[in-house]
């Protein structure tokens, strides 16, 4: 192994490492603060209940105690239960990870009080996070499109008001079923009136033909005018119905780190979809963000898609396409990570807009509340403007957020 070989290996090594080692690294000052790019809330006990239309208040998911004495919520008809404690074990040292044994009142306090998740930033060092569900992602894959869309509506009412606590640190992104193109433009609409800043989709939709149909176009076209970024979320996809606590459907083997490596999956066949479908072709101005399914994966991804355009559309019936696939990745596509050193290292074979960090508070996978650190070792390699286009700018223009300048 010659030198610069090595000195990459020892690079990714030392990254590699969990970013609760890095307590001690110094952090010099960027004269900005970061903006979190996929955060979560956890949803309290009464999210659903209280704000549920009232026809489903008696099977609205709900929050019960299992024989170990930790909380889980239940969801009608799914056969999983979502273990709290694994959902909100940010901080947590890796070795004392569990996931099912906290009660609700042991975790973090900011997870549902906005005024509580406003210490956690100031500890962590951002200026603010765009804001996903919890159980709502998983929600995404339920069979009953109605009972998923009345838990929707009732979630965009919850989370509301949790936005609402600290305006310009909390911006949600608002939930819809998908249960019909006319249904689903008066979601975006809805979402956009109640303050939200996108609009997040499963990865399959609950209408009998897929994203590709041009019916869909008018759904394309309402995100396009109301200026919604539409954000698909690994653990939405009927392939990922048991992800965290189980068998992924789908999955070669039956350990969990297999189904760890495989949740990017889903993501990547909606680019695809998006991409070799024409959608983006049709709507150049719509905005896709694929959210934490990390982005090192990315460059080889769009080089491959350039590949295959190249070498096979003739006999595939392709067509020719107005830009190169990889091109349509760049203009469109976003990606949110937390821990990806790859991603950082080739920065500059993706689209300057593409990479938005992340710190995924509270869920088990968060860097919080070591950020600085974790950013201090792994974004050496980049330039001043690189690394504040990816800690900040990025998702400040695409969600078009008023942030004022702050020292980090």
């Amino acid at each position: 192994m010659d030198i610069a070989a090595s000195k990459a290996r020892d690079a990714f090594d030392a990254a590699s490492v969990h970013a609760s080692n890095a307590a001690g690294d110094e952090v010099k000052p960027l004269g900005y603060l970061p903006i979190s790019a996929d955060s979560h809330i956890t949803e309290p006990p009464n999210t659903y209940i209280d704000y549920i239309d009232p026809k489903y208040r008696a099977i609205a998911p709900r929050v019960e105690r299992n024989e170990k004495g930790g909380d889980v919520f239940v969801v009608d008809r799914m056969d999983m239960k979502i273990p709290l404690a694994g959902t909100a074990a940010a901080g947590i040292d890796p070795k004392e990870i569990t996931l099912d044994g906290a009660t609700f009142e042991e975790l973090h306090r900011g997870g549902w009080d906005g005024e509580a998740r406003i210490a956690d930033q100031e500890r962590d060092g951002v200026a603010g996070e765009i804001i996903y569900p919890t159980v709502g992602m998983l929600l995404c894959n339920h069979r009953d499109p109605d009972y998923k869309a009345a838990c929707f509506t009732a979630y965009n009412r919850w989370l509301q008001e949790f936005q609402s606590a600290a305006p310009g640190r909390l911006y949600g992104i608002g939930q819809t079923a998908v249960r019909s193109v006319g249904e689903t433009v008066e979601d975006l609409r809805r979402i956009r009136e109640m303050g939200f800043h996108g609009v997040m989709m499963p990865c399959e939709p609950a209408t009998e033909f897929d994203y590709d149909d041009p019916r869909f176009d008018p759904v394309w076209q309402a995100a396009v005018e109301l200026k919604l970024p539409l954000s698909f979320h690994i653990l939405t996809s009927g392939r990922d119905a048991g992800a965290g606590v189980g068998h992924v459907a789908g999955q070669r083997g039956k350990s969990k780190a297999n189904m760890f490596q495989g949740l990017i999956r889903a993501n990547q066949d909606v680019i695809s979809l998006f991409i070799w479908e024409r959608i983006f072709e049709r709507f150049p101005d719509l905005k896709l963000v694929c959210v934490e399914a990390d982005a090192g994966w990315a460059p080889h991804f769009m080089y491959r898609m350039d590949h295959f355009y190249n070498r096979h559309r003739f006999w595939a019936k392709i067509g020719e396409m107005k830009k190169m696939p990889s091109q349509y990745f760049r203009d469109n596509v976003y990606l949110t990570f937390q821990d990806d050193f790859i991603a950082f290292l080739t920065a500059d074979l993706m689209g300057e807009k593409q990479l938005m960090w992340a710190n995924d508070f509270p869920h088990s996978d968060s860097t919080w509340p070591w950020s600085r650190q974790m950013l201090a070792r792994q974004t050496g390699n980049l330039t001043d403007a690189q690394r504040k286009r990816i800690l900040r700018d990025n998702v400040v223009e695409l969600y078009n957020l008023p942030v004022t300048e702050g020292a980090a």
